[in-house]
């Protein structure tokens, strides 16, 4: 693909003023909106270096076959006309972000002659007011239920409500109390319109009016010896109290505020918002976007604020478009002070835009220390998870898994669905602790039972520190090295490990048990582009294995690399392969990080020294107090060890000869089940099986 020639304004033509551009494709739909403090410098980079672009931004530039813009005269009527735009265009290749879940509001119908209180989801509709969100649906009714007590709206159907009326009797809420039952005329509708808005004023937070009216009415009951009735206001007390219980005090009771967080891969981001009404927790909502466009968290951020405080009326829009307000109604949805995980990309503007749709100053920062920190921290644990869930989601689906492996296959040529991947990821710090990581995923799922972790040798064969691409060449070469040993000595197993139950296999006479590298992939990744894929297969051509597919995923612009290809295969943004191949070159690296974090802890408490027989806890402090570090006693000879107290010359001569390596170590370390032991001596193995 290559950019549209046509598309390119002619040179002095772009004003430098702020501005809104649209790009359409050849059917004059508008496929992307997008804003700018200067219009030429922000479209002269999307006619640049056409290969230097991000392949989002490749397809975007290629679909689309018309240009224009809009000047205005501010970034703030930028940003209101951006959003004006995103909103009626619905551009595909704008940010666009789906609810996490469908959460239940609390609502009241004040549209209605008599306002009814009941759980609603879905579209907002005009003159009813929302709070929320809950959690469950289930915490509105144990909301309700308390408060009924002292505000006896009807929460009845329309349907139950005429028949009713009709009959002339209520229904069994009215008859215990829990409904002022205007339906047989108890209360007049100016009566029972009076409840409501009570209702909805305890609801946004005015609740020590209502709290104290019920304790001046219970001291004159009890004054007057009106005792059952002083009985039952001190109970209604006690269930307003309760209901005040459920929704934690996080802040101070003044504090209105939104707390909004972020977590994000390269493909996806989860949002999470608190809403914070006097001090309280009053709702939280979550929701999850594909990153169609190469965004950072800043825009992110932006883009969220204007989609969500970007409605008509001022309010709070729902960006998935299920129309749910915040809490406390459309008039106090923006409230004075938003605290975000990141400041958006164009602050100043986003502040003048939120202060111009409130009518009053907003307060948009980054918490940097405090309860409001700690409250943000939260925010993000939870949006964390959700990004997790929602991939645990996506994952788990067999119709998901089988067309992600389908993708994958098609782009990649290959003559089967790689139902065996397996990645590979090198970690080191600064050439120190060299570590690889196998993780093996079947059917488009991980298995863990499968893991391999590798201790690279510190130096080649030339004695120059290795690389990651000389790293990757020794890792794939032991693996393989390793199958073709196994599968001689056992017979060739299939690619899935179903020669026997539980995927062990078996050998030719179904008897012999296949070692733990007998069982070869479908497809190997490795993490990164062209160079560590080329020394992968390089490694694998070595041994003479070459019916299995190689391909590298690099992180910085997610594209897949083939060996014999000078260009990568760009796989579809939001394709279900290249969230696969993503979440195993991930996975990859977490493993391959996490065993070089606890080989470069053990190294600084003398790990080498851990497995040495006679040498215990005591020993081991007393040699590493006297020396000072692994490292020096290590270049101290026989005699110098000797002199520390507890180590006799025997000891000693065993303490030099495992640092040095003259012990000859152990085969093990490949499969993390002989670490230490390898990365003393399996230096000197000859054929690669050491650490």
């Amino acid at each position: 693909m290559a950019a549209r020639s046509h598309l390119r304004p002619s040179p002095g033509s772009i004003p430098t003023s702020p501005g809104v551009y649209r790009f359409s494709d050849e059917h004059g739909r508008v496929i992307y909106v997008g804003k700018a403090k200067n219009l030429r410098a922000r479209l002269s980079s999307y006619f640049q270096d056409f290969a230097a672009l991000h392949p989002r931004t490749q397809t975007m530039v290629s679909t689309a076959a018309h240009l224009d813009w809009t000047v205005v005269g501010t970034e703030v009527e930028a940003l209101q006309l951006e959003y004006s735009w995103i909103k009626e265009y619905d551009p595909r290749f704008n940010v666009k972000y789906r609810d996490d879940k469908s959460y239940p509001y609390l609502a009241v119908t004040l549209n209605e002659q008599y306002p009814r209180v009941q759980v609603m989801r879905g579209a907002k509709r005009t003159g009813v007011r929302y709070f929320g969100p809950y959690g469950h649906a289930w915490a509105i009714r144990e909301t309700v239920d308390l408060l009924l007590r002292v505000f006896p709206v009807r929460t009845c159907s329309a349907g139950v409500f005429r028949g009713a009326r009709n009959s002339g009797r209520p229904c069994l809420l009215g008859y215990i109390g829990k409904c002022a039952a205007p339906c047989v005329d108890r209360v007049s509708a100016e009566e029972h319109r009076g409840l409501a808005e009570d209702f909805c004023a305890f609801m946004a937070g005015d609740t020590g009016r209502f709290i104290r009216r019920l304790e001046q009415s219970m001291r004159e009951a009890a004054a007057e010896q009106e005792y059952e009735r002083a009985a039952r206001l001190r109970d209604d007390i006690e269930a307003l109290r309760t209901a005040l219980e459920k929704q934690a005090v996080v802040l101070g009771d003044a504090t209105d505020c939104d707390v909004i967080a972020f977590a994000e891969d390269p493909l996806e981001a989860a949002v999470q918002v608190f809403y914070v009404r006097g001090g309280r927790i009053r709702g939280q909502r979550g929701w999850v976007v594909d990153k169609v466009e190469d965004v950072g968290t800043g825009e992110l951020v932006e883009r969220f604020l204007a989609q969500t405080y970007g409605g008509a009326d001022g309010g709070a829009a729902d960006p998935a478009g299920a129309g749910a307000a915040a809490p406390g109604g459309p008039e106090s949805a923006i409230p004075r002070e938003v605290l975000v995980s990141a400041e958006p990309a164009d602050r100043d503007a986003v502040v003048a835009w939120l202060g111009e749709r409130r009518g009053a100053a907003v307060n948009l920062r980054v918490p940097r220390r405090g309860d409001k920190r700690t409250l943000l921290e939260t925010v993000a644990k939870n949006a964390e998870q959700a990004l997790a869930r929602h991939k645990t989601q996506r994952a788990g689906d067999l119709t998901t898994r089988s067309r992600a492996l389908n993708e994958v296959q098609e782009a990649l040529g290959l003559d089967e669905a790689p139902l065996r991947i397996e990645c590979y990821d090198v970690s080191n710090l600064m050439g120190e602790h060299v570590v690889a990581s196998m993780v093996v995923f079947e059917d488009g799922l991980a298995r863990k039972s499968e893991y391999r972790r590798f201790s690279v040798r510190g130096t080649g064969r030339n004695g120059a520190e290795q690389n990651d691409v000389a790293s990757m060449h020794e890792v794939i070469k032991r693996r393989f090295t390793r199958y073709l040993e196994e599968s001689s000595r056992h017979g060739e197993v299939a690619r899935m490990g179903d020669g026997a139950e539980n995927g062990t296999g078996g050998g030719t006479d179904g008897t012999a048990r296949p070692g733990k590298f007998a069982y070869p992939p479908n497809l190997v990744v490795v993490d990164g582009g062209l160079p560590q894929v080329r020394a992968a297969r390089a490694a694998m051509d070595e041994l003479g294995v070459t019916d299995i597919a190689v391909c590298g995923l690099a992180k910085r612009l997610e594209e897949v690399w083939l060996p014999d290809d000078e260009d990568p295969v760009i796989l579809p943004r939001a394709g279900e392969g290249l969230y696969l191949l993503q979440r195993v070159r991930d996975e990859a690296h977490r493993f391959a990080i996490t065993y070089h974090r606890q080989k470069r802890a053990k190294a600084l408490t003398g790990s080498a020294l851990d497995d040495l027989p006679g040498l215990g806890p005591a020993r081991r402090s007393a040699l590493i107090k006297h020396f000072g570090s692994v490292k020096r006693l290590a270049a101290a000879d026989t005699e110098q060890i000797a002199e520390v107290p507890g180590i006799g010359p025997h000891l000693a001569r065993t303490i030099h000869d495992r640092l040095t390596g003259a012990d000859g170590g152990s085969d093990g370390g490949v499969n993390g089940s002989g670490g230490d032991g390898a990365r003393a001596g399996g230096r000197n193995a000859p054929d690669g099986k050491g650490g």
